[in-house]
């Protein structure tokens, strides 16, 4: 487990990448890898509480997804479904509050119901914030906050904007982990992730377990997180905290 006395992100971003492959490679159906990347869901989510993590963002399903496949798409919805119905009491149980975050006009009614009362049944939860990312598309989420914007007449401004977007909820992410090798965000919180720290993994997600889960959050604890500051300014401005502490 990552060191506890070093930072622990408050906010993880995952891009869930490989399931697909990871079924191929044992020859079978991609559905089959995006059932398995169910349980590394829960490994993971379990695995952030247990780190005191506060929020955890993943991309389940993103707005370019309904491109592959029709039986790849419906196998997916299909999974989403089940895991609303299996899932949802227990990640009450242990204090997870769900989001779902995109487009939902293209969904069905059965599955729009189904996030509703997902978020409903979970709005009380504290522990850990879960925010799944289902149709969702980082140009959509610009877009929409500045149609927003425009509706309501309000300036285009970068603080106005940052409080309409989709992940207004919550902080900006610390931490981005990409899994499967790749090393790109695919249109994946393109406004938030602007001072991410961003690790990737060569897992496939089926594959990612605690012990990638702390390789992520170590390589985040050796960065030093200058937010546009030189090195110089960002030791004082921590030696000046650690004096007000001490005073």
């Amino acid at each position: 487990m990552a060191s506890s006395s070093l930072q622990i992100p408050h906010h993880i971003a995952i891009v869930m990448d490989g399931n697909g492959r990871w079924a191929t490679r044992r020859f079978l159906p991609r559905v089959a890898g995006h059932k398995q990347g169910v349980e590394s869901l829960r490994r993971c989510v379990r695995a952030c509480v247990d780190r005191g993590v506060g929020v955890l963002t993943v991309f389940a399903f993103s707005s370019e997804n309904w491109n592959r496949p029709p039986e790849e798409v419906s196998g997916l919805m299909e999974i989403m479904v089940g895991a609303l119905a299996r899932e949802v009491p227990k990640l009450s149980r242990d204090g997870v509050r769900l989001h779902f975050v995109g487009e939902r006009a293209g969904l069905s009614k059965k599955m729009v119901q189904g996030l509703v009362d997902a978020e409903e049944a979970t709005a009380q939860n504290t522990k850990l914030v879960l925010n799944v990312c289902f149709n969702y598309g980082g140009r959509w989420d610009i877009a929409r906050a500045a149609a927003k914007l425009a509706e309501q007449g309000a300036p285009l401004t970068e603080a106005n904007l940052d409080r309409a977007m989709a992940l207004a909820h919550v902080p900006d992410p610390d931490l981005l982990i990409r899994t499967g090798g790749e090393q790109r965000l695919s249109n994946f919180l393109l406004w938030q992730s602007a001072y991410a720290e961003l690790f990737f993994s060569d897992k496939l997600w089926p594959e990612f377990d605690e012990a990638e889960l702390d390789a992520g959050i170590a390589a985040f604890q050796l960065r030093e997180r200058r937010f546009g500051k030189t090195s110089a300014q960002v030791t004082a401005g921590s030696d000046s905290t650690s004096d007000r502490q001490l005073a």
